[in-house]
């Protein structure tokens, strides 16, 4: 009896030293692909973008009451640089950390749409954008920029005016060869009806409009995309139910994989130009 107790301690023990042993790997061992991070902010977004040639770009950076999340991310994964920033649309959950992200990187080019709001969080945004003295890039349609063979094309907003905050997001197809991932912000269907009359909108990789409502995520606006992956950013036990039941079950009826941070945590994709791997 007694040796069977020791030889169970000493399994133990192996587990929990090659379990404390395993780290998150450098993303520097990424060379030469495109990383897409789907990062667990809670009920917010942030999503960087590393190029094959070691550019970083933030779309998004979470809540400020999700500040020691990113922070985390970031130190987990080394993370030391960040080149561009993109603030989808002036809502604390998508822009809350922005302004610690401005005043501790180098960030050379920030994009934005063009609309203001009165909060405390776009305050400190815009003050840090002056601070460091940076011009703001106008993110709307056909607005384009290229890293390393990586193509980031804005397809909304396509108007100067909506009732609703959420349509003034910024949305972005990202292209590496025949690879293509769809950002969606916090757009709705407003928006996405706008962007299937003016864009091919086909994708491999969805990162799902407002985390899941059923305010967003069409069935015309998915038939199009047809992605292969959808991300959903959302927070675990949210107060808003994100992701909302219709758009889960639109998802699963034209076979999407489903990827959640409340569920997954942080997600990470590896792209080549030709295939995906989903690392985790």
């Amino acid at each position: 009896m007694k040796k069977f107790i020791w030889f169970v301690l000493l399994i133990l023990s192996l587990f929990l030293i090659n379990a404390c042993s395993i780290q998150s790997p450098d993303i520097s061992t990424f060379n030469g692909k495109l990383v897409f991070f789907t990062v667990d902010v809670g009920q917010g977004d942030c999503l960087l973008i590393k190029t094959p040639g070691d550019n970083y770009v933030m779309i998004d950076s979470g809540s400020q009451n999700e500040e020691n999340k990113l922070k985390y991310f970031l130190n987990e994964y080394n993370i030391r640089r960040i080149d561009y920033v993109v603030a989808t649309h002036p809502h604390e959950d998508h822009i809350g950390n922005m302004d610690y992200i401005i005043k501790n990187f180098d960030v050379k080019k920030v994009y934005m749409p063009k609309v203001t709001s009165n909060t405390k969080s776009f305050e400190n945004l815009m003050e840090a954008i002056e601070e460091r003295g940076l011009k703001i890039n106008t993110a709307k349609a056909g607005v384009n920029f290229q890293l390393d063979g990586v193509e980031f094309k804005f397809l909304a907003p396509n108007r100067n005016y909506y009732e609703d905050l959420n349509n003034y997001s910024a949305v972005l197809m990202i292209s590496y060869d025949q690879n293509k991932i769809l950002l969606m912000g916090d757009a709705e269907k407003p928006s996405e009806d706008e962007i299937i009359k003016k864009f091919d909108v086909k994708a491999d990789i969805l990162k799902v409009g407002h985390h899941g409502s059923s305010s967003s995520t069409g069935s015309r606006f998915l038939n199009k995309v047809n992605p292969s992956y959808a991300v959903i950013s959302c927070g675990k036990n949210n107060d808003y139910g994100h992701p909302h039941r219709e758009t889960l079950s639109l998802l699963k009826k034209n076979n999407i994989n489903i990827l959640r941070t409340d569920l997954d945590g942080t997600i990470i994709f590896l792209l080549d130009g030709q295939k995906i791997e989903l690392y985790r």
